[in-house]
């Protein structure tokens, strides 16, 4: 007698488990450390001064005088982590600072040259002085840290021989409100100044689609995007926050000049990083420039025109301080190179290049202008201030070392 037996029908391969949302939002977080780490901070440092000054310092007033106050410094931070990206450095800035406000002194003061020419001009004097340092690094190959310390004492010298070791006042109106003005009032009146709104319901609109189209494009590439109820949960704290930051200036005088220079500047900056070849390019450089060569990237190009762009942002920034002081002054810019290479690097730059965002640097910015700001309003004296800074400066460059340890594991 003989038995039969079936055997085991071979069972289904599991379905892979789906990451939980917890899990996506701990990867997500670590893949962007740095970014979210600045961002955190940052919220924190504004949470503790809030308190700490009894909410003084997101009066609408303050916040107003935040923004005008570190404006110059953040158009800097945005031409510096793009120059850290791609492996160099620029101590010239300052002095490129101080050299445009005295050339834009000495035309429309002396020479009552209109000032929108005179703005033009003194972008153009940037970029020369930007194409100047460029070509030695680029074409040349003397290093950038050499270059651009000749050119901080070079444009310092110059500033003092333009000047002849005077102030130069007053600028026009109109040139003043490039740092000390607001948008104008539009339409019915309101307890709300009305062009400030319409701003903030088009950031609004504009953030939600970004996230909208890039979840679509995750989920078109087939990649682990965040369950919706998540990623609902983070459109409603982006707009929540975009929509305080928007009455707040709006209850005030509006949104500042100068922050829509700043705003125009990250979002066209930020899209040629990510998006633009000439960005990849940069990032490359900075990343491996052996191999950036080998795979065709015009080294020397991309050095040059990182320069200029450089040398046009120090003298947008050159004349926001110099308007914001209301005369060119041979001390002007003092430090400014610090300042914005200490933003760059608490915003996520690496010392070795070819990391970084244009927008981390806003951040770094940020940071440090609410440390300024807040110690301010609490009565710390300078000399604790200094001390403090340095900490979190060497704080956020110790925590890329460790993250990179980390990474190697």
């Amino acid at each position: 007698m003989t038995t039969t037996t079936t055997p085991p029908r071979p069972q289904p391969p599991a379905a892979p488990a789906q990451p939980s949302a917890v899990a996506l939002l701990l990867n997500g977080v670590r893949g962007n450390m740095r970014q979210y780490g600045m961002l955190i901070a940052l919220v924190f440092i504004v949470v503790l001064f809030q308190i700490w000054t009894d909410g003084t310092l997101l009066l609408p007033n303050n916040v107003s005088n935040l923004i005008q106050q570190n404006g110059y410094i953040l158009i800097l931070a945005m031409g510096m982590m793009i120059v850290i990206i791609a492996g160099h450095i620029d101590l010239s800035v300052g002095s490129v600072v101080a050299f445009v406000g005295a050339m834009s002194a000495v035309m429309m003061v002396r020479h009552d040259m209109p000032w929108v020419l005179a703005l033009a001009l003194s972008l153009l004097i940037g970029a020369v002085a930007g194409a100047w340092q460029g070509f030695f690094i680029a074409y040349v190959g003397i290093p950038s840290f050499i270059v651009t310390l000749a050119g901080m004492l070079l444009f310092r010298g110059l500033t003092q021989i333009v000047l002849e070791g005077q102030s130069i006042a007053p600028f026009p109106d109109g040139f003043q409100n490039i740092a000390k003005g607001f948008i104008p009032e539009m339409g019915p009146y309101t307890q709300y100044h009305n062009p400030t709104l319409l701003l903030g319901l088009v950031a609004v609109v504009f953030l939600l689609w970004r996230e909208w189209r890039d979840r679509r494009r995750q989920l078109a590439h087939e990649l682990d995007v965040p369950p919706f109820g998540l990623w609902a949960l983070k459109c409603t704290a982006v707009t929540a926050a975009v929509v305080a930051f928007t009455l707040t200036l709006a209850s005030f005088h509006g949104v500042p000049v100068v922050m829509l220079i700043m705003c125009a500047l990250l979002i066209g900056l930020g899209y040629v990083m990510r998006n633009a070849v000439i960005g990849r390019h940069v990032y490359a450089l900075g990343g491996n420039k052996a191999a950036a060569k080998l795979s065709g990237v015009k080294d020397k190009r991309v050095t040059f025109l990182v320069f200029v762009n450089m040398g046009v942002l120090a003298a947008l920034a050159g004349c926001v301080y110099a308007a914001r002081l209301n005369a060119g002054t041979p001390q002007a810019g003092l430090n400014f190179e610090l300042e914005a290479i200490a933003a760059s690097f608490i915003g996520g730059a690496s010392m070795s290049g070819g990391v970084g965002t244009v927008m981390g640097a806003v951040i770094g910015g940020l940071v440090l202008g609410v440390l300024n700001n807040g110690m301010s309003l609490v009565g710390i004296g300078t000399d604790y201030q200094q001390v403090i800074k340095g900490l979190v400066l060497l704080a956020a460059v110790g925590f890329d070392v460790w993250n990179k340890r980390r990474a190697g594991k």
